[in-house]
């Protein structure tokens, strides 16, 4: 297994690099994805380890993280854009990326089918029925991972000062305030429907909705002690709909924190 991580690290690298440009712009977003990559790549082998995972699992982890994202760089060179509403899904055109790299045919097939599963269902609403506890259970790795580094990423556009710099793949409308739809659903604790995105409020308060989705009490810990929550919470207009909301995402917070990892 290190032997193909050796190979599969050296073909990310070169692919990542090999979408550099003297567009100043897109070069950002390049660069973005990149350290995100490696981020996500981190911190899926410490959630892993943390799971007290087999080492052969820990890197099967390691591989999942590394090529999440491969179908960014192409969607981008495609279509121009990281916004997967007005492109294409990008986990499921990572797909198509993973379906012409041999080496991914030296996993063995059920690692294979692991891998591609864990990948497709990273950035879905909700992850697609299964009843392998193996695919699931990687699956919701990576969507922890990827989640921890997004928070890490769009941290700094939470302030007004710094809104005009935000890459415009990440950028929404300026209006601070949230859009009545997307306060109900927080307010009851569920899931909004991305592609409706119409203010920054609504950008900000969908990152507090993920919270819902976080899997792990590890995972938790970390937006916690990063500060995310609070920060994201301090740049949300101030009502009595919103701190109801609040109050549930804290609630929430201490619940999934004090689980305890399952020992596998």
């Amino acid at each position: 297994m290190r032997e193909i991580l050796s190979e599969m690290h050296a073909w990310m690298t070169d692919y990542m690099k090999s979408f550099y440009t003297d567009d100043e712009e897109v070069q950002n977003g390049i660069l973005i994805k990149e350290k995100h990559t490696g981020y996500v790549t981190s911190a899926c082998v410490e959630l892993a380890e943390y799971l007290k995972l087999p080492e052969h699992d820990v890197r099967l982890s390691e591989i999942i993280g590394l090529f999440h994202d491969v179908g960014r760089f192409r969607q981008y060179s495609i279509y121009k854009t990281f916004n997967d509403a007005d492109s294409e899904d990008h986990g499921d055109l990572g797909m198509k990326v993973i379906g012409e790299l041999d080496f991914f045919k030296k996993l063995s097939p059920e690692d294979y089918e692991i891998v591609k599963f864990a990948i497709q269902n990273h950035n879905k609403k909700d992850i697609a029925p299964c009843d392998d506890e193996r695919k699931i259970l990687f699956a919701k790795i990576i969507r922890d991972a990827d989640k921890l580094d997004i928070y890490r990423v769009l941290e700094p556009y939470l302030d007004q000062a710094n809104a005009d710099k935000m890459p415009n793949f990440i950028k929404g409308k300026d209006n601070p305030e949230v859009s009545p739809d997307f306060v109900e659903n927080f307010v009851a604790g569920n899931q909004a429907d991305y592609r409706k995105i119409r203010t920054n409020g609504d950008r900000k308060i969908v990152r507090l909705m993920w919270i819902y989705n976080i899997n792990f009490a590890w995972t938790m810990k970390k937006i916690v002690e990063r500060g995310y929550i609070e920060k994201i919470i301090a740049h949300l207009p101030k009502n009595e709909k919103i701190e109801e909301g609040i109050q549930r995402v804290w609630d929430f917070v201490k619940m999934k924190s004090e689980e305890e990892p399952v020992r596998r």
